[in-house]
Formats: structure tokens, C-alpha cells, sequence
């Protein structure tokens, strides 16, 4: 069955009041005197000390942006923020190295467990949305794709797969109708496993197939046809290298590589109605794109007592003014409904 982006108010929010609630990961009392972030807030200022920030390659431009608006109003104030992938980013994250995780999906059951067993406690604060992208050559003469044609091209069971005629083959098993390409060698350069982007790919594209055909929840592996990287900026470099290439990205790297001139497009994707649907901020918003995924930051909030520019740099990351910056980079912004909730499961850690 087709997947639907469902509300993020309804859905993922849920998860982080929830564990604040009632005492999961994360959870800690209420700050006395605690309120919500306010919409338009100034940004704080005679901030000083650092923070250092690890994570989600994909957010990491958001987080950036949003340091260097802060560092402007703060002279006193430093800070770190780099990309290896969410999975890395957990790990120094949960180990108590970093003090802010980024990711582009939520934590997993296990990531938390070894947050729990750590003495790391932190909230779920989700900061938009983002339209992950496959995209390939110009010169491939292929613009839409289906979910089963995507599990025959990336899928746990196509290690062998060395062309686009052969996935096509094998999406007709499936039960595919797409026309594939004859005589065109399939070169893949994208996320390896240490990227939330891999998982959410994952998630949204292929697993429904696998649970149908009890497959590993995996990515084909790495070989002569699949280059994994961490570096987005790797990707979009191994899919502008010629015809029969492809990958994914989050969109706001697609774009800002198209709008430079790079030789790259995004395929549509048909999420099993017939309709091919592009990646954009409209569809992401709408819901309409299949491959629509949350994006996330999550503050240790002992450190946020302890590290005096912590608390501050969140508040303003939450602010119209720092959630401004999801948008200028070139994502999706919250509905208020959602946008509000994220605030108050900042003020209520």
C-alpha cells in the first residue's frame, strides 16, 4: 500500500509529549517557572560559552544558519556543528560528547536505550519537513518512478543488479509497469547506514515491499554499482558524472545543486496511484510527495542547565527569527499547530 504522510502534530509530536509525560527517555521534571518559547522572541544576548552540535547531514544547514544568526547578537558565544549522519551523531550524542543531536529521523528504541543507560536525557523537538529526493543524470530518460521500481533498483535483493534493464526486469516481477532503459549501466552514489537519510529512505520507499517479501531492512550493499557516502556533496558529484546515474538527497541539497547548474534532476515519484509527483516545498507540505520525512534536533536538557549558552541558543532555534531558517535553507516549515507544540515540548523538558 501506498504510504501517507500523516500530521505531524498527530503522529510524531506525539512521541516526544508522550515520553515527557510519562517518564521515558528524555523525560525530567518542569523547569520552575518554565513557559513556552514566544513566537517573535528576540534573540537573547551577553550569551557566552559554546556548544557543540553533531548529527543529520541534512539539518546541519539549518543548525549552521541558525549559529551564525545567534553568533551575530553574541560576540561570546562559539560553536560546532558538523554532519557525519544522524547514526554517528546519536552515538557521540549518547555518549555525552555532544550536546544537541541532529537527525532526520526520529531516535531509535535502541539509540535511546543507550541514551537511557548513559544517564543522556533529552527532548524531541521536530523543526520541519524535508522532501528526500531521487534525482539522476539528465541525460537518463527516466523521470518518474514507482515504489516497487525503486525497491528493484535499491533494494536488499538487487546487490547483483548492474543495469537499468535488469532492475526493470526485475520491477516487472514485482509487479511494475515502468519502461526502464535498455543498455544503460545503473551507477548508485548515496547514503551509507551511518545516515538518517538511509533509514528514512528505507522507511519510506521500500518498506512496504520488504515486509511483503520479508527482506532485510537494508540497502543493497555497497559494491562496484553502489558508492555509499555521508557527504551529500559526494552524491550530488557521483550523479552529475553521467547518464544511468542516480541517488538521493535531501531537497534542500537538490535544489541549491540545480540552482548552481549542476548537471542533475529530480525524479517524480508515483507512490502507487499512477500520479508522478516532483519534490518540491509545496508537495512536501501537502503531503502529496511519497517521500516526505520530519526533521528533528534533540538538546540534552541537563547540559541546557549546566552550559549557559545552551538553553539560549534553542530559544532562539525555536524563535520566529530561528525557524526562520528552515525555510531559507530550503525546507519546509511547520504548520503553527505543530510549530507550537515543538515550543512547548521545549518549555515543558
Amino acid at each position: 500500500m501506498p504510504r501517507t504522510f500523516v500530521p505531524v502534530t498527530t503522529a510524531i509530536l506525539a512521541l516526544a509529549l508522550v515520553l515527557a509525560a510519562c517518564g521515558g527517555p528524555g523525560a525530567t521534571a518542569t523547569p520552575s517557572g518554565a513557559t513556552s518559547t514566544p513566537p517573535g522572541g528576540s534573540t537573547p544576548a551577553g550569551v557566552s560559552g559554546s556548544i557543540f552540535v553533531s548529527g543529520s547531514s541534512t539539518v546541519e544547514p539549518v543548525s549552521l544558519a541558525v549559529s551564525e544568526d545567534f553568533k551575530a547578537q553574541n560576540a561570546d558565544f562559539g560553536y560546532t556543528v558538523e554532519g557525519p549522519g544522524t547514526g554517528d551523531g546519536f552515538a557521540v550524542f549518547c555518549d555525552g560528547t555532544s550536546d544537541v543531536a541532529d537527525a532526520s529521523r526520529a531516535i531509535k528504541s535502541s539509540e535511546a536505550e543507550t541514551c537511557t543507560a548513559n544517564g543522556i536525557n533529552f527532548v524531541e523537538l521536530l523543526i520541519g519537513v524535508d522532501a528526500l529526493t531521487v534525482m539522476t543524470h539528465p541525460d537518463t530518460p527516466v523521470d518518474c518512478l514507482n515504489l516497487l521500481d525503486l525497491y528493484a533498483l535499491f533494494g536488499p535483493e538487487s546487490d547483483s543488479i548492474a543495469t537499468w534493464q535488469a532492475a526493470g526486469t526485475f520491477a516487472a516481477e514485482l509487479g511494475s509497469t515502468t519502461t526502464f532503459p535498455a543498455d544503460l549501466a545503473l551507477q548508485i552514489t548515496a547514503p551509507g547506514e551511518e545516515s538518517g537519510t538511509y533509514d528514512a529512505f528505507i522507511e519510506l520507499a521500500l518498506a512496504d515491499t520488504i515486509e511483503a517479501r520479508g527482506a532485510e531492512e537494508a540497502l543493497r550493499l555497497p559494491g562496484p554499482n553502489y558508492t555509499a557516502s555521508p557527504n551529500d556533496s559526494v552524491i550530488v558529484e557521483g550523479v552529475e558524472a553521467g547518464a544511468g546515474s542516480l541517488g538521493f538527497v535531501g531537497y534542500a541539497f537538490y535544489a541549491e545543486a540545480a540552482a548552481a547548474g549542476e548537471a542533475i534532476k529530480a525524479i517524480s515519484i508515483d507512490a502507487g496511484d499512477g500520479n508522478c509527483v516532483a519534490p518540491s516545498p509545496e508537495t512536501a507540505a501537502d503531503g502529496s510527495y511519497a517521500l516526505t520525512r520530519p526533521l528533528f534536533i534533540y538538546p540534552n536538557i541537563d547540559k541546557a542547565e549546566s552550559n549557559a549558552a545552551l538553553a539560549p541558543w534553542v530559544d532562539f532555534y525555536l524563535s520566529d527569527a530561528g525557524i526562520a531558517n528552515v525555510v531559507e535553507v530550503g525546507y519546509v516549515a511547520l504548520p503553527p499547530a505543530d510549530l507550537a507544540a515543538t515550543r512547548d515540548a521545549w518549555a515543558n523538558r
